[in-house]
């Protein structure tokens, strides 16, 4: 890989983060255990933030609430459902006591449409690229 090359595959759009509501459950859970939001997001995965930390490799499933659907038609202001894996933690936001930041990548969309409906959204031009 050289220096400085772009890994992603997906292009990354930055995210009202107060307002991008997420749900995650650990594992195999039935339960959405975990409140969160969202900084950025692609169709291969999230930067996100918990008031709990979970452990870089685990396996959690996601409920992404993406803002601004109020003027869309029904079936589009679903939430989307992925599993994924987390792939870091900010280790700076374990020593400080506050939300934590870290990032998955989706392995999966669990429901038919979740891509592209995901897709369609980021790419609706209500949002911006991230860097």
């Amino acid at each position: 890989m050289q220096i400085g090359s772009e890994r992603r595959q997906h292009e990354r759009y930055l995210l009202p983060s107060m307002y991008t509501a997420i749900d995650i459950r650990p594992g195999e859970e039935d339960e959405f255990k975990f409140s969160g939001h969202a900084y950025d997001l692609s169709v291969g995965g999230m930067r996100f933030e918990l008031d709990e930390p979970i452990e870089p490799g685990s396996e959690i499933g996601v409920r992404i609430t993406l803002p601004g659907a109020e003027h869309l038609r029904p079936m589009h202001r679903k939430p989307i459902y992925a599993l994924a894996t987390v792939v870091w933690v900010e280790q700076d936001d374990l020593e400080s006591g506050g939300p934590v930041r870290m990032a998955c990548v989706f392995k999966t969309f669990c429901q038919l449409g979740d891509e592209e409906r995901l897709e369609a959204r980021l790419k609706s031009g209500r949002y911006s690229l991230a860097a």
